[in-house]
């Protein structure tokens, strides 16, 4: 018997019986523009089907080109966009899988000039302002859906999602924060909900009774003025009708002020939602958002709150996540860790999306570990991520590797982060390297400085041996009450009541969370989350939110930066409002601009504008950069001794994890 018994159990949708229930939800790329991305994107998603995820939704594609998402993005309009997308919906087949094509407009998200919405509302997230689109506008887009739909089964899919939800065009006709209009498509809630009802039922005409129709469906807006869930509830019923065979939930819109695909974001924090629209809908229903652990999925699944999971990113992690579930390896699972730094950040940027976790997402047919005709002996010196992920690597692919780390344990500053509330998911990724190395036989040395005659034997080296906090030539640095951030967040030093972190880069921001916290943190506590930021169930409620509250605070802090810019400025694209809003609700006071003069027992002396002032401090806290440990690579230069330099300890900068495992694969790789 599985040990997931719900989630690799069959279930029918429409005409399609699926093997499991686990579905690769809707998530842009980026590959969909790129000159070799269909290729490309055959091949991921042939891989996850190969993995055992039963049933395939592609990223967004336009109905038109006022619906693109960027100027010149994907649309299926034409014969030429059917002959790219067979290259997709040929490889998905042949591995076994179905594959649905969402169809999505833009509407005043799209990043062109001719953007169109419902009302003339630009969007806070966009640059581009839309008209509001004309009453002959809204017939000839419905027409576009249904077209575009014809031109999907002709490529092969095996039908259509349409996306009505995350603030998109369908959604922004039924919410009153982006309707105001006063004709038959807007003013009252009912006419708000035509829009959609009538794309539904034009698509569905277009499919005919036997292809796949789902319905993506924003079951909490999160915006102030949105939808209530009461309305959600209403459209859901009527959209049943008209033949939609599975709706898949959607979480908040891409401008909510409200955290939801984070790893702040507690596991499955919003699965009451998508448990108030089953307990409605006579069709399948789909769970998503932060659900990725199999454990978790069970437990939605098991206790009757969905019909099936839907997966994006824990998908780019992992695969083999279906798979591995279904064998009951669920330990084995590379985990999502919802870092965003190389998924959403990559695609709001506008390159093609990947994993940090898993360098290989997106690059299947260029990053690939094969196995080796000559087995040699590869020594890696670090046991941070870098070195574990070219450990793992290499012996995946027949090399015999050692690993040397200096501390009595591996993660490096994975084991740091892992530290932070709202970052315990971090813990997974180094629990995955672990049963890696243990599966493929590398040899780990813990509490061992490695030393140049201790690889003098190995055929190949691998120098990861990351970082350090760099200390400032500043004046009292050396007092009792000044620490390095890693000394506070291994529990090397107890800071007082009053501390000034000086560094308001990410890992000052770190640091002041980790210094306020109070009590369990809310990534761990669905309803102490909600109740946080100010979520509600209440079904009158527009929008489904509130006033986010205040966080009572353990300690008072001030960040201190020496550059001008705002604090936080090089935070992640889709997450560093997270931790602003974070560091002001919990009181955190920020200072830029700020030279550093002096610090004494009492605190530290800083000019600000030409002023001197004294800001009084228990503890001094340096988040002032790092520098790369590279003794032992220097040591191997004065013998004349090959190696290969990776991760931080090639370059310290930002503590970048998402460089520093895709170097440690591509090193291995490579050998």
């Amino acid at each position: 018997m599985s040990a997931y018994p719900h989630l690799s159990s069959p279930v029918t949708i429409g005409n399609i019986t699926l093997p499991n229930r686990t579905v690769m939800g809707s998530m842009h790329l980026g590959l969909e523009e790129h000159p070799q991305g269909f290729e490309r994107m055959a091949a991921f998603y042939a891989e996850r089907v190969r993995g055992g995820t039963s049933l395939i939704v592609t990223g967004g594609i336009g109905p038109n080109e006022a619906g693109a998402l960027t100027q010149g993005g994907a649309t299926m309009t034409s014969e030429q966009d059917v002959e790219k997308h067979r290259l997709v919906t040929d490889a998905v087949h042949e591995a076994g899988g179905h594959i649905i094509m969402q169809l999505l407009h833009g509407g005043r998200y799209s990043t062109h000039p001719d953007l169109v919405a419902p009302s003339a509302l630009q969007a806070p997230i966009n640059c581009f302002s839309p008209r509001a689109m004309t009453a002959e506008e809204i017939e000839s887009t419905i027409v576009a859906f249904g077209e575009a739909a014809k031109l999907a089964l002709e490529a092969g899919y095996d039908g259509v999602e349409v996306m009505g939800s995350e603030g998109y065009l369908i959604n922004e006709f039924c919410s009153p924060a982006t309707n105001q209009r006063d004709d038959e498509w807007g003013g009252t809630s009912e006419k708000r909900r035509a829009f959609a009802l009538a794309v539904t039922e034009q698509v569905r005409s277009a499919l005919g009774p036997d292809a796949l129709l789902s319905y993506r469906i924003s079951v909490a807006d999160l915006v102030p003025h949105g939808m209530s869930v009461g309305e959600t509830l209403e459209l859901a019923q009527q959209l049943e009708p008209l033949g939609v065979d599975m709706f898949v939930t959607g979480i908040g819109w891409h401008e909510a002020r409200v955290p939801t695909i984070a790893t702040s974001v507690p596991r499955a924090a919003f699965i009451d939602f998508t448990e108030a629209l089953h307990s409605v809908a006579t069709i399948p229903v789909v769970a998503t958002n932060r659900i990725n652990t199999p454990e978790v999925a069970e437990e939605i699944l098991s206790a009757g709150r969905a019909d099936l999971v839907a997966l994006a990113r824990p998908l780019l992690a992992d695969p083999e996540f279906a798979g591995k579930a279904t064998r009951g390896e669920g330990d084995r699972i590379n985990t999502c860790i919802a870092c965003n730094q190389a998924c959403l950040d990559h695609i709001f940027a506008g390159k093609v999306a990947s994993c940090l976790v898993n360098p290989r997402a997106g690059r299947e047919t260029e990053l690939v570990l094969l196995p080796t005709r000559t087995k040699r002996s590869v020594a890696v010196v670090g046991g941070g991520v870098a070195g574990m992920a070219a450990a793992t690597s290499a012996a995946s692919r027949g090399f015999a590797v050692t690993l040397f780390e200096a501390r009595d344990s591996v993660g490096g500053q994975f084991d740091m982060a892992m530290r932070i509330p709202g970052k315990e998911e971090f813990t997974e990724t180094i629990r995955y390297f672990l049963g890696e190395l243990d599966r493929h036989g590398v040899t780990v040395k813990l509490g061992a400085q490695a030393t140049t005659n201790d690889l003098e034997n190995f055929d190949e080296v691998i120098i990861a041996t990351g970082v350090s906090p760099r200390i400032p030539a500043l004046p009292g640095v050396d007092l009792p009450h000044v620490a390095s951030y890693a000394q506070v967040l291994r529990g090397e030093h107890t800071a007082g009541e009053r501390v000034v972190i000086l560094g308001a880069g990410g890992i000052g921001f770190d640091t002041a969370e980790f210094l306020t916290q109070k009590g369990p943190s809310h990534a761990l506590d669905a309803a102490a989350f909600r109740e946080s930021w100010g979520i509600t169930e209440d079904p009158t409620v527009p929008g489904a939110v509130g006033k986010p509250q205040a966080v009572e605070s353990a300690r008072a802090v001030t960040m201190l930066q020496r550059k001008a810019t705002k604090a936080g400025a090089g935070l992640g694209l889709t997450t560093g409002w997270i931790h602003r809003a974070e560091m002001q609700r919990r009181g955190v006071r920020t200072m830029v601009g700020v030279q550093y003069d002096e610090i004494v027992a009492e605190g530290i002396r800083v000019t600000v504008e030409g002023e001197q002032q004294l800001i009084e401090a228990d503890t001094v806290v340096l988040c002032t950069g790092q520098e790369s440990v590279i003794t032992l690579a220097h040591e191997l230069d004065a013998l004349g001794r090959s190696y290969h330099l990776i991760g931080g300890a090639k370059l310290a900068g930002e503590l970048d994890a998402k460089r520093a495992i895709r170097e440690g694969t591509e090193v291995a790789a490579a050998l």
